[in-house]
């Protein structure tokens, strides 16, 4: 065979199956945002499916408005999310540079501990949590919830972040001390700036972990006034009935503030993965 057509055939074999990756991402996302169009009725119709709406509606974005304090639900999950991104990002920083760049007793068992809560199952810890949290006062407020975010989303930035250190060459900070920089001002001044989408990534990653998280919001939230998005539509499944409509328009709507963040960091995050992916 060719090498021409043996070329064409494995590009072609890429692009199909890029093809196929991408339908099965965008597909649910457009059927979520053209079900929140939909009446009630054609929703439910089983016998009937449609692939675009027969009359466009906002009967479900009212309806959602009316059932909930949206904004409220919204003001929730962003400060618990941009605290968590931030917080996390600063200690993976702070951590991620430790790992990197000393060597202290436990060193290799701390990164494996860091690794193996990984596989743990965040739902484990929820209940010893919960009673911990109940008796410090934090049930039912943005700190509770904040510190669980928190903890089990640093161990991974924490190593990402790791990662992002060894890939910038230690030569850098010592030119940097013998010009007259101290440690730390040879972090902020040349390390940092190097490892600018890293940073972006782990931000964006602890960000989403936060936002979209539901078990814990509904396990240590328990009044209206204090839901994140996520806890809030999840009251709209009921036993007996789902209301399919609003549902998909509270989602629509909570898919907007991360699709313009992915969409102003996307060059950052791509590269700052990729990056950490390579250790110079």
């Amino acid at each position: 065979m060719n090498w021409k057509i043996r070329r064409a055939l494995g590009n072609g074999g890429r692009f199909i199956i890029l093809a196929l990756f991408l339908l099965g991402v965008l597909l649910p996302m457009y059927w979520m945002i053209i079900t929140s169009l939909k009446t009630n009725p054609e929703i439910i119709n089983a016998q009937r499916l449609t692939y675009w709406p027969e009359t466009f509606t906002s009967e479900n974005y009212i309806a959602l408005f009316k059932l909930f304090s949206y904004g409220g639900l919204l003001k929730n999950s962003i400060i618990v999310s941009v605290s968590t991104g931030i917080c996390v990002t600063l200690l993976s920083i702070l951590g991620g540079y430790s790992f990197a760049r000393y060597k202290f007793h436990g060193k290799e068992s701390m990164l494996v501990f860091f690794m193996v809560t990984q596989m743990i199952p965040g739902i484990l810890v929820i209940i010893p949590l919960y009673v911990i949290l109940s008796r410090m006062g934090l049930i039912n407020t943005h700190m509770g919830l904040f510190i669980y975010y928190l903890i089990s989303n640093l161990p991974f930035c924490v190593i990402t972040m790791r990662s992002f250190f060894e890939r910038i060459p230690y030569t850098l900070e010592e030119a940097a001390r013998v010009d007259g920089c101290t440690r730390l001002q040879s972090l902020w001044r040349i390390v940092l700036p190097s490892m600018f989408p890293g940073i972006v990534a782990v931000f964006v990653f602890a960000f989403i972990g936060a936002w979209n998280e539901l078990i814990a919001g509904t396990i240590l939230i328990n009044t209206p006034e204090m839901w994140t998005i996520p806890v809030g539509l999840k009251t709209l499944i009921g036993k007996y009935n789902v209301q399919w409509g609003v549902l998909m328009a509270g989602a629509t709507l909570a898919l907007i503030p991360t699709a313009v963040m992915f969409a102003g960091m996307q060059k950052f995050v791509v590269e700052g993965l990729t990056a950490g992916a390579v250790k110079e």
